[in-house]
């Protein structure tokens, strides 16, 4: 009888197993954690601060840090525990990134004592928080002020032992004036800082008009500016775009002198997105792989006197054109990429400068109706209670008889209400007076303030509903803040046109070498040194068929047997060796069926003209523009040539004439001068007879130099064209 198989019985955990759609699991288990990132952790809200910097500073604030002397760091970390559960180490790291001596910021929050280490250097660690003091920077009042007259929500902290405020009531656009990076779940924010005197004076223009053109705040608000200074390389499009998007790249570079005495080049600000160490390791990279031959020393020769890389270069060496090429290769220019991701009303949002200052505009107009509503409400309590003392000022003796005969003390309020018609706050305030305050005198002085307080209470009113006198004093306080923390610009800007484009000539190494091509079209790139004692490989039939020397930064023209030319980089082919048989060029510069190279020709810079001889004994002479370099391929000529091959390309240098030594196959030699050959356009130019060939005979090889160990001699020498070659051996 089979075995009864055991079932899960109903209600137990093996039957209410069932399957999940993956939409359903990621609501319920992952939307939450991912929005508590966004929200709660990595994106800043338009006070400027996320809420790691917010519990800091308030917690600061609190301990009475903003007129108190310092107070070990170690103190603040443990305080802040009470908002931020996240751990000591991490707070402190906030903490650092806030101070004076680490220098990430152009206004710091926190006036320090001690090492903080620096935003240029990665490896330049901070001491210990039970070694360092901080206390509040004079400039946090600007976060602060308003914060007692309810200028902003609290909310319970995380064990709902105390409060904390939701923003700080900033008095200045603080979230574009400190920079703030920031990795959420599915986005991250990059915003940089902005000249604290520009932004007032953008949010100034703003406030008298919303619909400023964002011209006008281009001329207002120039660029960011970073706290290390360096140059932005300025473009006005690009930078419209950033205003207006809020995304978009920034292009900074390092300041630098050079020291002619020591011949050294001091980098005096490096740019903010990088460090000290990635460039000196970059640099040093560079070096050993042999790219950066004028360097012989880079180090770190920061001081009491502030930031400096020293780089020491050879003799000789142009310091302009060795800083152009470490700024194309090196971290001294880098890019810094802005996402202006902030957090409106609990959503993020990408937003412009504009929409920024328009949005932190809304949010003070908001504060300060807050703290005006505040101080309306004492004042109208107040006039409420000087109203009730005003109303015993007729009949004193009359509210002192009702104090003196009352049995009860609990009737003393009551009886006081009934006899003068007073608010229960009235007859408190009055039965709480003090004996010797029980005069005409005192209460005469007191109701004076009645007329003030009423025409204080009718400004606020006034004030609260009218939009444009708080927008007045938005301004006021702004230009307040302008004249009292302003600084120069620490970033230079540099107009993108000033900047050259770079030379691509500049990532290449320049040294000399030998190219061969064979018969059978492979080819190799030689280094003139490293291979002695080396016999040159070749594949079984073949063998060398010609052999020029370039430098490396060469452009290079290949001639095919089909009268097309390929236009190539010496640079673009790796060092080979001579044990090796090369690389099939036919192949490499993908030529036609049936096509192969017959003749190379280096083009160097200061080439004037390049010579093509073919097989049968003919020239041109044309000016090296005709040989575009930046072509793949292009059609050599006309076909006036025939079906003649090419034998070689031999460049000129401008201004100068040069020798040309052609050999026969009946090994005739003839000599001559290239200035017997009439410079022609390429592409029209017809070919003229250079040698006399006997029937049947053909050209083998046309060098610059002498094919045979042959002392010149006039006979082989010619001095007009067309001419008969002649035999080395001839008397």
């Amino acid at each position: 009888m089979a075995k009864k198989k055991n079932l899960p019985s109903p209600g137990t955990v093996e039957a209410e197993i069932r399957p999940q759609p993956i939409v359903e699991t990621i609501e319920t288990n992952y939307m939450p954690y991912a929005m508590s990132v966004i929200i709660s952790r990595a994106l800043p809200e338009i006070d400027g601060f996320k809420p790691s910097h917010r519990k800091l500073l308030y917690t600061m604030y609190e301990m009475g840090l903003l007129s108190k002397p310092r107070t070990k760091s170690a103190n603040v970390v443990g305080q802040t525990m009470h908002l931020n559960p996240h751990g000591d180490a991490a707070i402190y790291e906030t903490l650092v990134r806030l101070t004076r001596g680490h220098g990430a910021l152009l206004h710091p929050f926190i006036d320090s004592k001690g090492s903080f280490g620096k935003q240029y250097s990665r490896d330049m660690a901070y001491a210990a928080s039970r070694y360092t003091e901080v206390r509040l920077d004079p400039f946090c009042a600007e976060l602060f002020d308003g914060i007692e007259k309810n200028s902003v929500d609290f909310i319970p902290n995380y064990d709902n032992t105390t409060k904390e405020p939701v923003l700080l009531p900033t008095t200045f656009p603080n979230v574009l004036v400190s920079p703030n990076l920031g990795i959420a779940v599915g986005m991250a924010c990059s915003i940089c800082s902005f000249n604290l005197a520009e932004i007032c004076d953008g949010t100034i223009a703003l406030l008298k008009n919303p619909d400023c053109p964002t011209d006008r705040l281009l001329d207002l608000v120039k660029a960011p500016d970073f706290s290390g200074g360096g140059q932005l390389i300025y473009s006005r499009e690009k930078m419209r775009e950033l205003y207006e998007t809020g995304v978009g790249p920034i292009r900074l570079r390092a300041k630098y002198a050079y020291d002619a005495k020591e011949n050294c080049i001091d980098v005096l600000e490096i740019p903010y997105s990088t460090s000290i160490e990635a460039i000196m390791k970059k640099i040093t990279d560079l070096i050993k792989e042999g790219k950066l031959r004028e360097i012989t020393d880079v180090r770190d020769a920061i001081d009491l006197s502030g930031f400096r890389l020293t780089i020491d270069v050879r003799r000789g060496t142009d310091p302009e054109r060795l800083m152009e090429k470490l700024y194309l290769l090196t971290p001294l220019e880098d890019t810094f990429d802005c996402n202006f991701n902030v957090l409106l009303d609990g959503r993020p949002a990408t937003l412009g400068v504009r929409p920024i200052l328009l949005a932190w505009i809304a949010f003070r107009i908001a504060c300060i109706r807050r703290e005006m509503t505040f101080d309306l409400e004492k004042k109208q309590d107040k006039l409420h209670l000087l109203m009730g003392l005003g109303s015993i000022l007729l009949d004193l003796d009359r509210a002192i008889r009702i104090i003196r005969n009352t049995e009860d003390e609990k009737q003393v309020v009551p009886n006081l209400m009934e006899a003068f018609h007073l608010s229960e706050k009235q007859a408190e305030y009055i039965a709480e007076i003090k004996l010797r305050h029980l005069n005409r005198e005192y209460i005469r002085n007191r109701t004076e303030e009645i007329s003030a307080l009423e025409k204080e209470i009718a400004d606020l009113s006034e004030t609260i509903r009218d939009e444009i006198k708080i927008k007045g004093r938005i301004a006021d306080q702004l230009r307040e803040i302008k004249k009292k923390y302003g600084i120069p610009r620490r970033t230079s800007l540099i107009a993108a046109e000033e900047i050259t484009a770079p030379d691509p000539s500049l990532l290449i190494d320049d040294y000399p070498v030998r190219l061969l091509l064979t018969k059978h079209g492979f080819f190799k790139k030689l280094a003139l040194t490293g291979n002695r004692g080396e016999d040159q490989k070749y594949k079984e039939g073949d063998g060398e068929q010609q052999t020029v020397e370039a430098n490396n930064t060469d452009a290079l023209l290949v001639f095919t047997n089909k009268l097309k030319m390929y236009a190539t980089k010496v640079s673009s082919f790796d060092l080979s060796r001579p044990s090796v048989i090369g690389e099939l060029l036919r192949s490499t510069l993908k030529m036609d069926k049936g096509e192969k190279p017959t003749a190379l020709c280096p083009v160097k810079p200061d080439t004037g003209s390049v010579v093509l001889a073919f097989s049968d004994g003919t020239v041109l002479r044309c000016p090296s523009e005709d040989f575009p370099t930046d072509q793949r391929r292009i059609k050599l000529f006309a076909m006036q040539t025939g079906l003649a091959t090419p034998l070689a390309a031999l460049p000129e240098k401008t201004g100068e004439t040069s020798e040309i030594w052609f050999r026969t196959e009946d090994d005739r030699l003839l000599c001559i001068n290239t200035r017997l050959i009439e410079r022609s356009p390429l592409l029209t130019a017809i070919p003229v007879q250079a040698v006399i060939l006997k029937k049947g005979v053909r050209l083998t090889s046309v060098t610059q130099s002498c094919p045979v160990d042959l002392t010149p001699s006039d006979k082989v020498r010619k001095s007009r064209i067309p001419a008969l070659p002649v035999s080395p051996d001839a008397e």
